[in-house]
Formats: structure tokens, C-alpha cells, sequence
């Protein structure tokens, strides 16, 4: 396994951003690959800082190509999927949380690092028939605002950052994803309040 973990660093490193796209693909949808785009995001914005945006912008594309892998059998399975493959203490519960939260029930796992299970979410999100379009917009935007933070991370501190995510990764990521949350749920509050007010 560390000799093919090796092998995508070094693909990923050799291509760039489409190495980017291919990473977050595979690990989004058929073959786990914890925090290797984290760090990937972090090494290729720490060597090309101007280009940020861009490595976020591959690491998210691949994310959400991986994740509609996921959604589209899930949701074309349906409840013979949902049967085979889940317990239906687990997949009541996720789809009470869609019933409930609506697409944060799919923003906030997106957020968290591993061993958050993102992808059983994912799963259901298809199971529950969310729209395709709204399923798509959840994923850009939990993985943009967690790839554009690790990137900004890694512009502030270069190589501590990169340290960091190889010794500390799944803490760091932790708390940048606690903080994104706390965002999320501030600027929610605000605008329904200024929804209500107005």
C-alpha cells in the first residue's frame, strides 16, 4: 500500500492540477485515499502560490466527479441498494438528518476530515433522491471552502503548513473544518434573520 500511496504522490506531483482531479477523484469515489489531497493541495500551493485558486479548484472538480460516481448509484439502486448495503439503523438516522438539515446534513461531513464517513453520506444523499443539482452544489461547496482553506494555509505558512499536515494533518484539518462550520452556521443565522426582518 505505501508503495502505491508513493506512486500517486508522484503522479499527482508530476501532472499537476489534473493530478489533483484524478486523486480527488479516486478517493471520493471507488478507492479510499484519507488526506492525500489535503497534503497535495498544501505541497503544489506552497511551490506555485499564484496558482492557488487553481489546485483548489482541481482538488473540488475531482471531489464532486467522485461523489456523483457515489449518488448516481445510490440513487438509480435506491431502496434495493439501501437493503443490501446499509443498516437500517444508519440509513434512518442519515435520512432523518436530510429530512431535518437539508443539504448541511451533506455540507458538514464534506467538511470534516477522516474517519468522518463523508461517503456514506453521499450514499444516501442518492438513496434520498436529493436533486442533482442541489447534490452538486453541496459537494462544490464543502470541498471548495476545505481545499481554498487548506490552500490559503498553505500561502500563510509555507512549509510549517506542509509540515503540520504530514505530522498533524487530520488535527489541523479538524479544526480548519470546526472553524468553516462555525462560519457556516454564523452567516446562516444572519441571513435568516435578515430574511425575517425584512
Amino acid at each position: 500500500m505505501k508503495s502505491f500511496i508513493s506512486w500517486i504522490y508522484g503522479f499527482a506531483l508530476a501532472i499537476g492540477g489534473p493530478g489533483l482531479f484524478a486523486v480527488a477523484f479516486l478517493d471520493s469515489s471507488f478507492v479510499s485515499l484519507p488526506q492525500i489531497n489535503d497534503i497535495l493541495v498544501v505541497l503544489m500551493v506552497t511551490n506555485n502560490k499564484p496558482w492557488m485558486l487553481y489546485y483548489a479548484a482541481m482538488a473540488t472538480l475531482g471531489s464532486i466527479a467522485g461523489c456523483y460516481v457515489i449518488y448516481y448509484l445510490a440513487k438509480k439502486g435506491g431502496e434495493t441498494f439501501r437493503r443490501r448495503r446499509m443498516r437500517s439503523g444508519n440509513t434512518e438516522r442519515i435520512l432523518a438528518l436530510y429530512r431535518r438539515h437539508g443539504l448541511m446534513a451533506l455540507i458538514v461531513p464534506g467538511l470534516l476530515p477522516p474517519p468522518a464517513p463523508f461517503k456514506l453520506f453521499v450514499l444516501m444523499a442518492g438513496v434520498a433522491e436529493v436533486p442533482p443539482l442541489k447534490f452538486v452544489l453541496a459537494i462544490a461547496i464543502s470541498r471548495g471552502l476545505r481545499y481554498a482553506a487548506m490552500g490559503l494555509l498553505a500561502i500563510w505558512y509555507g512549509d510549517l503548513a506542509l509540515e503540520l499536515m504530514r505530522t498533524r494533518g487530520r488535527e489541523v484539518a479538524l479544526w480548519m473544518a470546526g472553524l468553516l462550520v462555525v462560519m457556516g452556521v454564523v452567516w446562516w443565522l444572519v441571513s435568516r434573520r435578515t430574511i425575517h426582518d425584512a
